[in-house]
């Protein structure tokens, strides 16, 4: 029983029904591929806090799903929430040092995974999504950008990352967090059916880390430096970069570089690589 679903009924509301579970175990748990073990709870407080506690003794390509999550966090530990079953909140465990791909290399994970869902979501929901770096997932409602979604990835023991993902699916105006967020319903996605959303979006991402993990994490030789900077509507725009120590820095965004640092030209024609913080989009393309 949820405080958003008081009934305990898993289908008060037809217009959001349950995930498939094992539909979906079916279709994803399939021998060579990546994915290993498919879970979906009810609720939980963040699917990326339990499965970093679970991962060392769990296999790489673990996913857990939620309906529902009561704690989830974006970066610098900021909190938000959503009504049980109106989007997508499931993290992926990856175990790159397991393959040898250099630490310094795995900064581009949660960057593979913007491209991955944004890549997915065309494919399901004919819905292009935008990446605003590092971690926000962009849509279009009413001419507009709006954030419908984020990435979250935290460090899982000596080999492994967990990446988490939310993504707003059926939320309507009326229950946005903020004004300025969206969600693929607003932004007239053909399909809001979840089933196959979180299929597409875990094929991508399958499909992304495996040329990856080709190249020895090389994000040029992947092609992914190249798929992020086309997806990447910080860039050409004029930002302002939020950074720790209370430290700011307008200018130009410019390029992403091979460490998935967001390079802002500055008024005295000086590049400053950015490597961490918050950015705000002052100018439109």
């Amino acid at each position: 029983m949820t405080a958003s679903d008081p009934a305990g009924n898993r289908w008060s509301s037809l217009d959001r029904p349950p995930l498939n579970a094992a539909a979906l175990r079916q279709a994803l748990l399939r021998p060579g591929t990546l994915w290993t073990s498919f879970d979906v709870v009810e609720s939980t407080g963040s699917t990326n806090t339990d499965l970093v506690a679970r991962a060392a003794g769990t296999d790489e390509g673990a996913v857990l799903v939620a309906e529902e999550q009561s704690a989830a966090r974006g970066r610098l530990d900021r909190r938000w929430s959503a009504p049980a079953r109106s989007g997508l909140f499931f993290s992926v465990l990856l175990k790159p040092g397991r393959h040898a791909i250099p630490v310094e290399r795995w900064g581009w994970l949660p960057l593979l995974t913007g491209v991955a869902v944004a890549t997915g979501l065309a494919r399901s929901a004919g819905v292009e999504t935008a990446l605003k770096w590092p971690n926000d997932l962009l849509v279009t409602v009413g001419g507009e950008e709006r954030k419908a979604g984020g990435i979250l990835a935290e460090r899982a023991g000596e080999d492994g990352v967990v990446i988490g993902i939310g993504l707003n699916v059926t939320l309507g105006k009326d229950e946005l967090p903020v004004p300025t967020a969206g969600s693929l319903a607003l932004a007239g996605a053909v399909s809001t059916d979840r089933d196959p959303l979180l299929r597409a979006v875990l094929r991508s991402l399958e499909q992304w880390y495996g040329d990856w993990l080709a190249a020895d994490g090389d994000p040029e030789a992947s092609g992914l430096q190249e798929a992020y900077a086309s997806a990447c509507s910080t860039l050409g725009r004029t930002v302002r970069a939020e950074l720790p120590g209370d430290r700011s820095l307008t200018g130009e965004a410019v390029a992403v570089d091979g460490d998935g640092r967001l390079v802002l030209a500055t008024g005295e024609g000086v590049q400053h690589p950015v490597g961490a913080g918050d950015i705000v989009h002052l100018r439109p393309i």
